[in-house]
Formats: C-alpha cells, structure tokens, sequence
C-alpha cells in the first residue's frame, strides 16, 4: 500500500475523468464534496463517486464505447457527474450549455455525432452500477468541448484526458483539512473554465459551494454567511456584485479571489483585493491585508488555463505561463515578433487540443508546425519569456492605417464616472475603413447622452481611437458565460 497516497495521485500520469472520484473518494472517504444552492444537493466524496458509478452504468446500457454523449442536462453539479459518468462508461462526453436554444443543441449532436443525449440524471438511473472504468487511454480524448461561436459556427474542441487532469491532479497534494476552507463558485458548469474548477477543487480536497445560477446577492449573502475563504466566477459576476452592494458586505473571510473566461480590469481586481483580507487576527477579530487576486487566462482550445496574473497584497505581477506551458507572440508567417511588438498569443503546453472534431482545415489553421495553438488573442512581447495581453485580434479596429485595441477604448471609456460598462466595435467606413463605435451601460440615475459621451471621449483619448457613435443600454448581449457578443452590438447601428 502507497503510504503517501496523495503524491501517486498527482503523479499518476494515466489518470482519467472515469476514474477521478473513484480514487479522490479512496484519499477523501465522507469528507464534503460540494453542496449546492437551493436544490438541497449535499454530496461527500464517496457519495459523488458512487453516483458517478450508477449514473455511468445507465449510459453504458444505452451506448458504446467510444460513441458521443450530448450531456444537456440542467446547470449544477449533477452536470459535472454525468460528464465523469459518460466517461466512466467508456464514451466520450460532449457538454452544452443549458441556455443553448434548441437549434444550437441540435447543431452539436449533429457535429458531434453523438449516439446518445443525456438530459437528467433520471434518464441513467437505477441500473445498477459500473464498479470498473472503462480502460482507455489518458491519451485518449476524453471529452469534445464546443467553443462559443461568437466568430461562427461552433467547433468541437478534442481534448485528453491528460489535458483536463494535468493540472487539476497536481492540487490533490494540497494539504487539505489543516485549516477550513470553502469556495463559491458561480461559473456555468458546460464551460470549460467552470469544468477545470471543479475538477481543481474536488482534487485540492475543498468543499465548494455551487451556485447554479447566478445571482450577486446569492453569492454575496453566501460569502458573508458561510464565511467563504474562496470564489471564483467571470468579470461580469464582479462588476454585478459590486452593483450589488458588495462594498457594503463584510466578505473580510475571503483569501483568495479568482476570475476566468475573459479578461479581468485592474480596477475591479483592486477593490476586491481590499474587500478579502490576508488573514484574521484571533482574539481580537481584526482583518489585516488585502486577499489575493488570480485571474486566469485560458480558452476551450487549451483545456482550461494556460496562464495566470497574480495580484498579491498591494504587488502585481506579471501574467506567467503554468508549468508545462509557453506563451510567445507571432505574425501572420507564426514566427516570433520582435521585443516590445504585437502579435498573435501562440500557446504551448499538455492542454493543447488534439483537433476539432471532424474539421481538419480549421485544425491545421490554429495548430503551428512546432506544436503551438494559435489563440486568435494580440500580446506584446515581453523580455524573459513573458507576454503582455493587447485584446483580441479579431478586435482591431483598422481606422484609418492604425490598429485600435478595443480592449484599451474600452478601459479608457469605463473611467468616465457614469459609465458602468463599456464594448467597442469597428463599423466598415468607405473613408477611413472603420471607425470605432461604443455600447455602454452607465449607471443607475446618470445624466449621460451618447453624444457627451463621444465628446468625452474626444478629450480623453487619440483622435483615432475616440468613438464616433455611442449606444446606451440596459444590457449587453452575452453568451451562456456573460461574455459579450460583439457580432451582435453592430445591429444597434444599423
């Protein structure tokens, strides 16, 4: 018997998704998994494992080793197991997200060439249980993650198991249960940021709090009461909880803040950083420090993240690649771009895509020659290695014979008082190209007109790059994980 059983799990470099709860329930027995809010979920570790047995041997009755299974079932944990279940049984899962509409699920059962849809856990229930995974390879691809479809149609992103579990079997050597911790979590389970996270916590040994759907005063009312010590969710939760009231809350208890799925704004990270603390003097109950900020930059097409910023007690650093990862920025040919140029963000490292599913001309178009993914995302290069992010490249604004960042028009417009929010487009201009345009929330009761805005924007910002038409609105169109869909805001002008 391995008298340190969290080290071989690390290492066990042929771990797969079928087998992950299997061996975390053998380290963590009836220690808490997850409970999640309003539905009265409660699982500890052996629970979760036995489920993800049951529900597994439900889809092996109805399918083939190696068929597709669409998992379409309702946000929330079971999600996540029925994921670990298909796997267990030997299929490939294929997860969609519940705010997809039909024709969009329809789309990627036809992609995928799925055998099989799994839409509640009900459907693979009580057949017994299947107490051996299913052998394959951790070379194999153990689940087809689709990507957004903001740029067209969605495209099924092969990715091994090796990919997924890489990093997330690394954190089982967390020395769990030496002090209490717990993280709520509010990202939508079918994307590939929300999966990583909670494949990374199941393995770092911390209970988690899962919101199935979110909302800022669930998690604010959660962090307070639960005295959290983590959470993780996308920008937009941020900015909705600050909205919200978060200022006003004692979130003291949280040490740790985590963002991913897109880019999170340096000031958002400040005023969160003072709202957690370091640590809480005993005795007398007083907070010191600020919490630590991380926010991840990842993608469907690298298995989650690849890099991480860290904003530690009143220091940020640099964004870093993950072990086992490089980051470098190139032109059009895929050769590396001088110290100080923009080019596209080429990322190597274990969570590369094997290729997407049945489309051989787009893999070959984002794979390079020497093993590098294409992120279609525009970084300088930085001395030592390292990269700083400038947007996205399919967000330049060619005005005129400059490049314009959306990205930084953006930062530029959310430092107006009165401006909540703020997404740039580039409209066709028979003169200049295009032009930016602006859509933006402002705050509740401002006094704001589109074209004070863009006369604001005129002062405060090159010639260039100032908006020439601003739209107010509510809200920002967005995907199932509050990303904004900039193909959609060009209709608000016509």
């Amino acid at each position: 018997m391995n008298p340190f059983p969290r080290i071989a799990l690390a290492r066990d470099t042929d771990l797969t998704l079928g087998r992950l709860l299997e061996e975390l329930a053998d380290l963590n027995g009836d220690r808490p998994l997850v409970e999640e809010h309003g539905t009265g979920l409660t699982l500890t570790y052996r629970e979760g494992a036995d489920r993800v047995a049951e529900y597994a041997a439900g889809i092996a009755a109805k399918s083939q080793p190696g068929d597709r299974v669409v998992v379409a079932a309702a946000n929330g944990y079971e999600f996540f197991l029925l994921c670990l279940a298909a796997s267990r049984a030997g299929t490939v899962p294929v997860p969609v997200n519940p705010q997809m509409t039909k024709n969009e699920v329809d789309y990627v059962i036809d992609d995928s060439s799925a055998h099989l849809v799994v839409r509640s856990v009900d459907e693979v229930s009580g057949s017994g249980r299947l107490d051996q995974a299913a052998p394959c390879d951790a070379a194999d691809t153990a689940a087809i993650f689709y990507t957004s479809g903001t740029t067209g149609k969605p495209k099924g992103a092969e990715l091994t198991h090796r990919a997924l579990l890489g990093s997330a079997a690394m954190a089982a050597l967390y020395p769990a249960g030496l002090r209490r911790d717990e993280m709520v979590c509010g990202m939508p389970v079918a994307h590939i940021a929300g999966f990583t996270i909670l494949l990374m916590t199941a393995c770092l040994g911390v209970p988690l709090y899962l919101l199935p759907k979110f909302r800022p005063d669930w998690a604010l009312d959660a962090i307070e009461s639960r005295r959290a010590t983590a959470f993780i969710g996308v920008p937009a939760m941020y900015r909705m909880m600050l909205e919200a009231g978060a200022e006003q809350r004692d979130l003291h208890s949280i040490r740790l803040w985590a963002s991913g799925a897109d880019a999170m704004p340096d000031d958002l990270i400040k005023v969160f950083k003072r709202l957690g603390a370091t640590a809480t003097l005993p005795v007398v109950n007083t907070n010191i420090g600020e919490a630590i900020f991380i926010d991840g930059y990842g993608m469907v097409e690298l298995a989650g993240g690849a890099a991480i910023r860290i904003s530690l007690p009143w220091i940020q650093l640099p964004l870093v690649p993950l072990p086992g990862y490089q980051l470098k920025a190139v032109d059009d040919r895929g050769d590396e771009v001088g110290m100080g140029e923009v080019g596209e963000l080429a990322v190597k490292g274990p969570g590369v895509l094997k290729g997407y599913h049945g489309k051989k001309e787009a893999t070959d178009e984002v794979l390079l020659p020497d093993g590098f993914l294409r992120t279609g995302d525009l970084a300088r290069r930085q001395p030592f290695g390292l990269v700083s992010l400038a947007g996205r490249k399919k967000h330049v604004i060619k005005h005129g014979g400059y490049s314009v960042f959306a990205v930084e028009v953006e930062h530029t417009l959310e430092e107006h008082p009165d401006i909540v929010e703020a997404a740039v487009v580039g409209l066709p201009d028979a003169r200049k190209g295009e032009i930016p345009v602006a859509v933006v929330r402002v705050r509740e009761g401002a006094d704001l007109s589109p074209d004070a805005l863009v006369a604001w924007a005129g002062e405060h910002m090159a010639d260039y790059k100032a908006p020439r038409q601003v739209r107010i609105v509510d809200d920002l169109p967005r995907t199932g994980t509050d990303k904004v869909q900039k193909d959609k805001l060009k209709e608000l002008f016509g």
